[in-house]
């Protein structure tokens, strides 16, 4: 009974032997397994480690929000000013637009000289050629003067040359056209005071574009021009003339849509002494004629500028081609402001030239300027001798 309590014993301590000889051989850090190396740790790129645009929970649990990204504004662009034209001169325009006028007058001229033409010169040639006169819009009155003369010459003369006919009516218009008269434009300046021009009509004569064309032209001779949008009532205006004063470098002074113009044109006036200007042009309201009320208006206008300068021209805008409407019209503003010049728009455009004789002879003042086209350079001092010599075509 000894002996197997004996073995017993010993196979109990053999068993915690080897079972402490496992522990020790299989514990971490033991000698019997090679260690094992931790995994690498990757970095997350910057943009996955930030949270959602939404916010998100921090570790404890509290709520952060996050704020919105900047607004990016867009750099504001350049301002980009049109550059700065160089017009030419305006002598000898007109001699070098004689062409276009010739294109609409020489109808006239060459029937005129047909029927003086003509070896028997009874009482129905003379009707024709009044007839002829007054359908080009030369008035009753200088046609029947002229008629009167040519046929006192045509006595004298007898028998005629071509060339004589063409001399004896040459004679005949340019007299009624009156080449005496002083056709200068008054732009001198007062000493320190600029010379101030005030530009009238009605709409649709080609006012505003008169009054650009104008100034280009006066900044081709050397002058510095200030330019006044009185129009005020014409949305569109003081736009246009914007554009025209941009295109030489004139400056433009503006108003609200609707707003005073007599307050427009008297700071016209201010900024053209204080800028030392040659020239200021103001552009008035072209309301119709009939309006008792707006005819004042251009009369409050001219007084407010002479509150500052001298008003030196006024020069009242005509279409060509509304023959003696356009008559009516010189005779009403005639009535309102002391028109001192004629400027004659779309003469190229017309067969009725003669209006250059009526309408001296109604207002006593003379056509300064005439427009011979649509391009900017087309507006020319008036020069009676190539106005006549384009209606009567060459030699």
């Amino acid at each position: 009974m000894d002996g197997y309590l004996g073995i017993i014993v010993i196979v109990v301590v053999v068993a915690l032997l080897a079972a402490g000889g496992l522990f020790l051989l299989f514990r971490p850090g033991g000698k019997g397994a090679p260690p094992v190396e931790p995994p690498e740790t990757i970095p997350l790129p910057e943009e996955k480690e930030k949270r959602p645009a939404g916010g998100g929970e921090e570790p404890d649990g509290a709520t952060t929000t996050l704020p919105p990204p900047a607004e990016v504004k867009p750099e504001p662009k350049p301002e980009v000013k049109p550059e700065v034209e160089v017009p030419p001169p305006s002598a000898g325009r007109m001699v070098r637009l004689r062409s276009r006028l010739a294109r609409s007058q020489s109808a006239l001229g060459r029937g005129l000289l047909e029927l003086l033409s003509r070896d028997r010169l009874d009482d129905e040639v003379w009707d024709e050629i009044e007839e002829s006169l007054i359908t080009a819009d030369v008035g009753v009155a200088p046609t029947q003067v002229m008629v009167e003369e040519l046929k006192t010459k045509v006595k004298v003369l007898g028998s005629r040359t071509p060339q004589e006919v063409r001399g004896l009516l040459r004679e005949q218009l340019l007299t009624q056209v009156n080449p005496d008269l002083d056709r200068t434009l008054h732009i001198a300046k007062h000493g320190e005071r600029p010379a101030v021009v005030l530009v009238v009509g009605v709409n649709g004569t080609g006012k505003t574009t008169t009054t650009g064309k104008l100034a280009r032209s006066l900044v081709g001779d050397g002058k510095k021009v200030v330019l006044g949008a009185a129009d005020t009532f014409r949305a569109a205006a003081a736009e246009q003339l914007q554009t025209w004063g941009d295109r030489v470098g004139a400056e433009v002074v503006r108003g609200p849509e609707g707003g005073d113009p007599a307050s427009v044109a008297f700071d016209a006036t201010a900024k053209g002494t204080a800028d030392k200007a040659d020239v200021v042009i103001v552009d008035t309201a072209g309301r119709l004629h009939t309006k008792t009320g707006l005819m004042d208006e251009l009369g409050k206008v001219k007084r407010v500028i002479e509150k500052k300068a001298t008003v030196d021209e006024v020069l009242l805008v005509l279409d060509a081609t509304t023959g003696q409407n356009g008559m009516r019209q010189a005779q009403v503003f005639a009535e309102v402001v002391n028109i001192t010049g004629i400027a004659l728009t779309k003469l190229d455009g017309t067969a009725k030239g003669g209006i250059v004789i009526s309408v001296q002879r109604e207002l006593g003042v003379p056509v300064k300027l005439v427009g011979l086209g649509e391009g900017p350079d087309d507006l020319a001092p008036f020069d009676p001798e190539v106005f006549v010599d384009a209606i009567l075509g060459d030699d």
